[in-house]
């Protein structure tokens, strides 16, 4: 079909906001020209893109399939534009990184610190999303490089540029409220405590799910967070075991211990990723070059 660019650019801000009004402005043109838009891709391709009602927009089923399509192509022309105009220092354009708040936080701001002092005119923007839905961005083309856990259910082998971390996952409680210390204990004996931990959307969740049921059997944890930060402070103030990477240990945990596990726990990775499907900006190869690389 010979469709405008130009219809499918206003579909996708519609279908991102459910709003045309909210579309409008972000396009910069008026509310009637979004809507006669919209009503001219419908007429071309033959079925309705959006339920309208008086208080709320919805995507048709065909809307939600035209979307997955658009989405990351229209991503891929902004990352295009991006690199031809948004160009600074020695032709580097914009970093952007997509990262958890812990890698964030225990692994990611000292490199930042370094990419900032050596290319101070390069724009950094750091996109906060679990390890699973990084790789997500990073397939649709929204961000130019994510810093994740390892193995990751949604990350192609393909897509890893160096491993740059290696960890342990560990129990951590508040002996005043669980004496544990002096014991080994295996997972099926752990069950009987109050277990917390990330939630199902996490790489760690993932993780631990697995590493219980490779050992035949099933955890039901007592509280699930998308903070490591705050599992600390429960267990600290004694609401149960929390499940948590080693290096968050470098916060204050003086009145916490590290549990013994009879069974062992593998250790996981920090990996750096990019895309293999699109070109690898020179801000991100820059950025590559300042992480430590460990053997995969």
């Amino acid at each position: 079909m010979d469709i405008n660019y130009e219809l499918y650019k206003v579909f996708y801000y519609v279908a991102v906001s459910l709003n045309f009004s909210e579309a409008s402005k972000k396009l910069f043109i008026s509310q009637s020209a979004v809507s006669q838009s919209i009503k001219a891709l419908e007429k071309k391709l033959g079925q309705p893109l959006f339920i309208r009602s008086t208080k709320k927009v919805q995507l048709t089923p065909a809307g939600n399939i035209l979307l997955k399509h658009i989405e990351p192509a229209i991503h891929l022309i902004q990352r295009g534009e991006n690199h031809l105009l948004d160009s600074n220092t020695l032709g580097l354009g914009q970093l952007h990184i997509g990262a958890s708040d812990t890698i964030c936080r225990y692994f990611l701001v000292p490199y930042l610190e370094q990419f900032h002092k050596q290319f101070p005119n390069v724009p950094i923007k750091v996109t906060n999303a679990t390890s699973l839905n990084c790789v997500d961005l990073l397939s649709q083309g929204k961000v130019d490089l994510v810093i994740t856990n390892y193995p990751n259910s949604r990350l192609d082998s393909s897509y890893i540029q160096k491993t740059v971390a290696s960890f342990h996952d560990v129990f951590i409680a508040n002996p005043a409220c669980f004496d544990l210390q002096q014991q080994e204990i295996p997972l099926a004996k752990l069950r009987q405590y109050p277990i917390l931990m990330l939630d199902r959307k996490s790489t760690t969740s993932e993780f631990l799910h697995r590493l219980f049921l490779q050992n035949q059997l099933e955890l039901v944890p007592e509280v699930e967070l998308s903070s490591n930060d705050l599992l600390i402070d429960l267990a600290r103030i004694g609401l149960g075991i929390a499940f948590i990477p080693d290096y968050c240990l470098s916060r204050d945990c003086s009145n916490l211990y590290i549990l013994k596990t009879k069974e062992s726990i593998p250790r996981r990775k920090i990996v750096a990723a990019v895309n293999p499907s699109l070109l690898v900006s020179l801000s991100t190869k820059e950025f590559l070059k300042l992480l430590p690389e460990m053997e995969a």
